[in-house]
């Protein structure tokens, strides 16, 4: 059996990693498309070296661009491959235009479609990652549930021939990185950090970095909390704070450790000892769950509310002046639930496919 596994961003490098793993522990040949869509050393090839993916079979190179342009140029060129290769089944990944891209070119060619982390809705039609994530699930053949909330979206939907509740990829990969991070990071040495002594940032939605007065509020708020805040910089959000002249100025950055994008290991390091995390990205909020570190998210909607309902997970936007008090007083639970599943969500994914 020939999987084409399409991947273009960092989530989906995390999200990949585990099954690609289990794909060649059964057997079955992995023909790996990297789209280009994330394209310098911090934000891609760093994880194929740390999580020990397969070298691409081919990088279609597309780079930035706007969203139509970005997706028309993949989708035409995983046709070609789809084509010339001629896969049983094309596996995408999440929701950027990368996973479009393949599922459109999957679905038009009549070759089996699985998506894995399928069935998320922030129910915010505003966001592009919503229309992609909602095409390629009407897309699939197979469909492949983090959590239950995600099989219910679905059925709401219409859609529940070829649903499977798996659990959360990025929760296998902490299982099995977790462990190697601790051994191998030196993050925390080389920024000179305390354990549970810091609050860790990433921002890099449009809805923050593109709206000057949302981002620059963000940022006024980071700096009123009062405590070092350690914040890799998104390529997007860097380019923003310095088109604003934000970067620079003293008043954004007296408590505020400005750093380059750091790699999965690393990352690990920083979310698992970070006291509480300020984020908003979805795969940082599921991380912070899974590490038991409390966080807020910098948005008016999440997909994973199962977060939000479990306490651990509050959101908070425009209302910027209210984060001192959530970071300094806000009291967090105790207890976590099992909500992403048991760590064998890739075992479980291959399985389901061999079958098929």
């Amino acid at each position: 059996m020939k999987v084409f596994t399409i991947l273009g961003a960092r989530p989906q490098f995390i999200k990949a990693a585990p099954v690609s793993k289990a794909l060649r522990a059964a057997g079955y040949k992995e023909y790996l498309i990297h789209t280009g869509q994330h394209y310098d050393y911090g934000m891609s090839q760093v994880f194929f070296d740390e999580m020990g993916i397969s070298v691409p079979d081919v990088n279609l190179e597309i780079g930035s661009g706007y969203h139509g342009q970005q997706t028309g140029q993949m989708l035409a060129a995983i046709e070609e491959q789809i084509v010339a290769q001629k896969p049983d089944w094309v596996l995408v990944y999440g929701d950027t235009n990368s996973t479009l891209a393949g599922a459109l070119a999957a679905c038009k060619l009549r070759v089996p479609l699985a998506h894995v982390e399928a069935g998320l809705r922030s129910f915010n039609r505003t966001m592009p990652e919503e229309h992609n994530r909602v095409l390629t699930d009407h897309c699939s053949d197979m469909l492949f549930c983090p959590t239950q909330t995600a099989v219910n979206h679905l059925a709401r939907e219409g859609i529940t021939q070829g649903v499977h509740l798996v659990g959360d990829t990025m929760y296998d990969a902490v299982m099995q990185f977790t462990t190697i991070a601790n051994q191998s990071s030196t993050i925390l040495q080389e920024l000179s950090l305390s354990s549970k002594k810091y609050l860790l940032a990433t921002i890099h939605r449009p809805y923050n970095t593109d709206n000057p007065v949302n981002l620059g509020n963000i940022l006024a708020a980071f700096v009123e909390t009062d405590e070092l805040i350690v914040f890799p910089v998104h390529p997007r959000t860097r380019k923003k704070l310095i088109e604003l002249e934000l970067a620079g100025q003293k008043s954004f950055s007296s408590n505020l450790k400005l750093i380059e994008p750091v790699g999965y290991l690393d990352m690990l390091m920083l979310e698992q000892h970070a006291r509480l995390i300020l984020t908003d990205s979805g795969g940082v909020q599921k991380e912070a769950y899974f590490f038991g570190v409390p966080c807020i998210t910098l948005r008016p909607e999440t997909e994973w509310v199962e977060t939000v309902e479990a306490g651990w997970n509050i959101l908070l936007h425009q209302t910027w002046d209210a984060l001192y008090t959530l970071v300094h007083n806000n009291v967090w639970p105790e207890y976590q639930s099992p909500i992403f599943g048991d760590g064998n969500a890739a075992e479980k994914i291959v399985a389901i496919i061999g079958e098929r």
